[in-house]
């Protein structure tokens, strides 16, 4: 085996993990994979001799990529009230495909995602690196321009962030599934009080339909997302039962178009986070598995 074949195979060895690392820095699984796809062309074109680590290297190539990516990413947005939903990860809910299950690992929620977008890049990568993926703070300080020390309170930092605002779901995904489909069918029903019954007094909605779209918004308290859910309860809407991003939640479709994919966040039996994912280029670049929209 020549030396590119090496690199070849043991980069395909790492290319879940990576893909993990990228997600949860970005937030897009398109994304993510371009990120990854990037590393490649970067070991393949380098002299990695000297690399005693390249599983490491390759960590923190993608680190740094990831962290242009959100540096870019923050200077192109104007308006920072739109509220951005992460690319959820889409399988159907008897199906379990090892790479999209890779991206999952440890049970990340989108409520964690829109947590984690809500850091500040160094930030955001120090925490991942470090407390998702056990990268050595030596190692991550010199991505982010930091010396160990100050990477350290970058991670702790964010740490603290996450603690404070993220919230741990039900793990029962039956159950799950019991609340979405009481929540669907209220609303289809137009029973308000059986849609509210269904959903935390402080529950959050988060719609993003794009940029500057006037649908892409924040709702929050129950009786104001469910009148919300009421507005827009339209019979041609199909709900087809999906796991998104391990947990119970929905692919809606039109007339066999995809129109939203739907991420619930349910805790003590109750949903406290919905978000709605309604951007049409956004949902096209999306990978739903073997879910049939047609």
């Amino acid at each position: 085996m020549d030396e590119k074949d090496w690199l070849a195979e043991r980069f395909e060895a790492n290319r879940s993990r990576l893909r993990a690392v990228a997600y949860r820095m970005l937030g897009s699984t398109s994304e993510a994979d371009d990120v990854v796809q990037d590393a490649w062309f970067r070991l393949s074109r380098s002299d990695t001799n000297a690399v005693e680590n390249l599983d490491g290297w390759l960590t923190t190539v993608v680190g740094r990529l990831c962290l242009d990516v959100l540096r870019s990413r923050q200077a192109r947005r104007q308006d920072a009230l739109d509220p951005r939903v992460p690319d959820p990860v889409v399988m159907r809910e008897d199906a379990v495909d090892p790479e999209e299950e890779a991206l999952l690992a440890d049970s990340v929620g989108m409520a964690l995602l829109v947590v984690l977008d809500m850091l500040a890049p160094a930030e955001r990568l120090a925490f991942v690196l470090h407390d998702m993926f056990g990268v050595p703070f030596d190692e991550i300080a010199p991505v982010v321009g930091r010396s160990p020390e100050a990477t350290r309170q970058l991670a702790s930092r964010a740490r603290r962030r996450v603690q404070g605002a993220a919230t741990t779901p039900d793990v029962d995904v039956r159950r799950q599934r019991e609340v979405v489909d009481a929540f669907l069918t209220a609303a289809r029903a137009g029973n308000f009080e059986a849609l509210v019954s269904v959903l935390d007094p402080d529950v959050v909605l988060r719609a993003d339909a794009g940029p500057g779209s006037p649908l892409s918004v924040v709702r929050r308290g129950a009786e104001t997302v469910g009148t919300g859910a009421m507005r827009f309860a339209d019979p041609a809407r199909v709900h087809q039962p999906a796991r998104v991003n391990g947990a119970a939640g929905a692919v809606v479709t039109v007339d066999g178009r995809l129109v939203s994919v739907m991420a619930f966040h349910i805790v003590d039996g109750k949903i406290a986070e919905i978000d709605v994912l309604a951007d049409p280029e956004r949902l096209d670049r999306l990978d739903l598995g073997e879910i049939d929209v047609s």
